[in-house]
């Protein structure tokens, strides 16, 4: 007949068995783990206990909470997070869970009674006890760490004190602005420049570009720029480059810079009133990023995934005393699906060599698809620090804090769903667009379709479209325009551009053989350049405005 153990092993450890003393450890250590206090509450000091797991189980309730909201109400769940006073308390409460926690499994490893267990478990128990206090309160470590970073890069970047907008006719519409004030330019001049219009209800998404060329923006009559320009921003004198949209912002600046009253980024309101009359539509916010912040966002992503349509030069220049580029680049990208680093992405969004600036456009809009569809939750927790730390180098945005809940919420329903754009040129408009004397009444019909067709509404798509500018299944058809908007001639003045990057198939095939059908190599691109046969490399690069988000 067995002894039958008359002892407690929990409140009377030595007096139990060997094996009863390291379950009881072993047990210990789980319910710190899991159920902080509990430990205490079973086997040690009780009023210390009850209070470790009062923390706890409040601490359950609010991710339980959490996670509830999120699923019913993920908007109004960043928004309470991104508070400033929130984001300022948080990281504090964190601390003093991981110092409470800490505190817990020091008293833990007091109950184990070490002493008493068998000596070749003392090693174990103590060892698996201090790993897994370093990682527990380690993570509530960084967890406050992050925190903190977060609030710094949302009180740099976003507008703590604007009071959330609502949309215009059912849509918000955000200016990006590209930003590159390197070396040999005198003071900042957006290189691109876009809107992304999301509808209100279900996210769904329209990006129109705006070339940084075109001339004579209108401002809208409430504009403060109005005044000065009633007739279209006409600066031309001495120098005509100041007539181009991107010189808004500049003159603004330099000219008009308390305008928009104190605190205000006199150049980007400008410009965003500018694209405002251009487009005819209301523009609400802008983000103005600057390209070494954009490549360093794209690193932090990991890259992003394209289907490239054609060779794109990187870098390259000016020729000294010419208007034409047609220096010799230092490196290509290859036609291809491939990941973009940061460093290459900015030359896929920035390069002109051997084409104008549309094929630009177009690769600048690819870039923003694949970052809109690749940049996703789990990319965003995996690479939180990094993207935070980059998203420091947006210049200047006038987006509210308050608006971000709102704004991931629409981001999150526009994931399943295509998005439109459009270029005010080519391919996007009809033979003889000037952008030196825009149709401004024909920019405005071609938006209000574009954004008829992004709602869905093809039926209004269709109707405002100018007569001959629509297909049948209210795709947009565009004759060939030449850059800087002079009127084809011969047979170019009739002939359809091929459809925009957007509605190009998946698989759309690459630009990479010759006229003769040898394949184009990096060498033999280069070996162009040394001959300066420039003819040949505006027909090789041609399609490089061909590509898409993978």
């Amino acid at each position: 007949m067995s002894r039958m153990r008359l002892t407690d092993p929990l409140h009377e450890p030595q007096n139990a068995v060997p094996g009863d003393r390291v379950r009881r450890a072993w047990a210990l250590i789980v319910l710190t783990l899991l159920i902080p206090g509990a430990a205490q509450l079973v086997a040690g000091n009780k009023r210390f206990g009850r209070l470790a797991l009062r923390v706890t189980l409040t601490v359950w309730a609010l991710l339980l909470l959490t996670v509830i909201i999120a699923l019913v109400n993920r908007g109004f769940l960043v928004s309470l997070l991104a508070h400033p006073v929130v984001l300022a308390i948080l990281p504090f409460l964190l601390l003093a869970l991981m110092a409470g926690w800490v505190v817990v499994w020091v008293n833990t490893f007091r109950l184990c009674r070490l002493a008493i267990l068998p000596p070749r478990w003392r090693g174990p128990v103590a060892g698996v006890l201090v790993v897994l206090m370093v990682l527990s309160g380690g993570a509530l470590g960084y967890g406050a760490y992050l925190l903190n970073v977060a609030r710094g890069t949302l009180n740099d970047v976003f507008d703590a004190g604007r009071p959330p907008f609502d949309p215009v006719d059912g849509r918000y519409n955000i200016a990006l602005l590209g930003g590159d004030a390197g070396a040999g330019r005198t003071g900042l001049r957006p290189d691109s420049m876009s809107v992304i219009s999301i509808d209100a209800t279900t996210g769904a998404s329209a990006i129109i570009s705006v070339p940084r060329s075109l001339q004579y923006a209108r401002f809208p009559a409430d504009s403060p720029m109005h005044k000065f320009y009633p007739d279209g921003f006409n600066n031309c004198d001495p120098d005509p480059l100041n007539c181009l949209l991107n010189a808004v912002y500049t003159d603004a600046t330099d000219n008009h810079k308390d305008l928009y009253g104190a605190g205000k980024n006199a150049g980007a309101e400008a410009t965003k009133d500018a694209i405002s009359g251009t487009l005819g539509i209301t523009i609400q916010a802008y983000a103005l990023i600057d390209m070494d912040g954009f490549a360093q966002l794209i690193d932090a992503m990991g890259g992003v995934k394209m289907r490239v349509g054609a060779w794109v030069p990187i870098s390259g220049g000016m020729l000294p005393g010419s208007d034409t580029r047609h220096v010799k680049p230092d490196g290509w990208i290859k036609p291809g699906n491939q990941t973009l680093n940061g460093f290459q992405a900015q030359w896929f969004a920035r390069s002109r060599e051997n084409v104008d600036d549309f094929a630009r456009v177009q690769r600048q809009q690819c870039v923003q698809q694949a970052m809109l569809k690749q940049l996703d939750p789990t990319t965003v927790i995996t690479k939180f620090e990094a993207i935070a730390k980059a998203g420091a180098h947006v210049v200047d945005t006038d987006i509210p804090q308050g608006q971000l809940g709102g704004f991931v919420d629409l981001t999150g329903k526009a994931k399943g769903q295509a998005s439109v754009r459009m270029t005010v040129g080519p391919p996007d408009f009809p033979a003889g667009f000037s952008l030196a004397d825009p149709d401004f009444d024909l920019i405005h019909q071609r938006v209000k379709a574009l954004l008829a067709k992004a709602t869905g509404d093809t039926k209004a798509s269709a109707a405002t479209a100018p007569s001959g500018t629509v297909s049948e299944d209210g795709t947009p058809l565009s004759a060939v325009a030449v850059s800087g908007g002079a009127q084809a001639s011969g047979p170019l003045a009739t002939a359809v551009q091929p459809k925009a990057a957007d509605q190009l198939p998946p698989d759309f095939p690459l630009s990479t053989t010759r006229p003769d059908g040898d394949t184009i190599t990096e060498a033999y691109l280069n070996s162009l350049y040394d001959a300066q046969d420039y003819e040949m490399l505006d027909i090789l690069l041609a399609k490089n405005g061909n590509c898409a988000a993978l």
